[in-house]
C-alpha cells in the first residue's frame, strides 16, 4: 500500500514589487492506494497534481507530511522505495538519437536487471505497447504516441511494484492514448499500484477505481467514481468537477 499523510509543499516567488511570498502548491494531502489499484489524481492544470506527484517519487521533497510505501519511508529506505517505483512526467526527455532497444537496454543496466532476463522484459514490453515495428528505429524518428510508449516502457524494464503516471496520454492521438490506457487495466491485474494524474475526466471514469479531486493544492472530494457522482448528484466526473467548484467560470 502506498499512503500519503498531509502531505504540504511550500513555495516562494518575488512579485512584480520584489516582495517575497510563500505560497502552498500542495496544502495538506491525504490519500490511499491498495495494491491492485488504480487511484486517479484529477484536477485542472495548476491544481497541484505535478507537484504532489513528484513528491511522492523522491523528486521533490515535502515541506510537511508522510509518503509511506508498505512501510518504507524516503528519509530511511529511498534507494529501495526507487527501485520500486516508476515514475512518468509529461515532460522527460529520452535520447533520441538511441534506438528504443538501445534505451531500454539500458535502462535495464541502470536498474540493475540481471542480464539473462533483460532481453526477455523487452520483448514482453514490446509485445505489450505493441512496440515492436519501431523497436529498432532511433527514437528521433518516432512519431508523438510512439515516443510516449518508449517513455512508459523505459519505467517497465525493473518490473516495478508501483506506477506514479503524470499525464500519462496528454496529447496523444486516440489509437496511443488506447494502448497506454490498456497497459494500466493489464498492470492492475497483476497487482501493481498505480497513481494516474489526469485532467481528462472522462479517461479517469474509465480506468480509475478511487480518485482524488484536487484544486488549488487542496482535496476537493474523494471516492469511487460512483460514489463522488452521487455525492454530487452528477452523472460523469467532469460535471462532478464543475460541481465541486462552483460553476465552469472558476477563477
Amino acid at each position: 500500500m502506498l499512503q500519503a499523510k498531509d502531505l504540504k509543499k511550500k513555495f516562494v516567488k518575488i512579485n512584480d514589487k520584489k516582495e517575497r511570498q510563500e505560497f502552498y502548491a500542495d496544502n495538506g494531502i491525504s490519500f490511499k492506494a491498495n495494491k491492485g489499484e488504480v487511484v486517479g489524481i484529477l484536477g485542472p492544470n495548476g491544481a497541484g497534481k505535478t507537484t504532489l506527484l513528484r513528491m511522492i517519487a523522491g523528486i521533490l521533497e515535502p515541506t510537511e507530511g508522510v509518503i509511506d510505501f508498505n512501510g518504507l519511508n524516503y528519509e530511511k529506505d529511498e534507494i529501495s522505495i526507487k527501485k520500486k517505483i516508476a515514475y512518468l512526467s509529461g515532460n522527460t526527455k529520452i535520447y533520441r538519437t538511441l534506438t528504443t532497444y538501445e534505451l531500454l537496454k539500458m535502462c535495464g543496466d541502470f536498474y540493475e536487471v540481471e542480464k539473462n532476463k533483460i532481453e526477455q522484459r523487452i520483448t514482453e514490453i514490446a509485445k505489450l505497447l505493441e512496440m515492436d515495428n519501431f523497436l529498432h528505429q532511433r527514437i528521433e524518428n518516432l512519431s508523438t504516441g510512439q515516443m510516449q510508449r518508449v517513455n512508459i516502457a523505459r519505467c517497465l524494464v525493473h518490473d516495478p511494484e508501483y506506477y506514479i503516471l503524470d499525464e500519462a496520454t496528454s496529447g496523444l492521438d486516440i489509437i496511443s492514448s488506447q494502448i497506454i490506457l490498456d497497459f494500466i487495466k493489464e498492470e492492475k491485474k497483476k497487482g501493481k499500484t498505480i497513481l494516474y494524474s489526469t485532467h481528462y475526466m472522462e479517461e479517469a471514469e474509465n480506468i480509475c477505481d478511487y480518485v482524488v479531486m484536487i484544486n488549488k493544492g487542496v482535496v476537493m472530494k474523494e471516492g469511487t467514481p460512483e460514489e463522488i457522482k452521487k455525492a454530487t448528484k452528477t452523472t460523469n466526473l467532469r460535471d462532478a468537477f464543475f460541481a465541486l467548484i462552483g460553476g465552469k467560470n472558476e477563477k
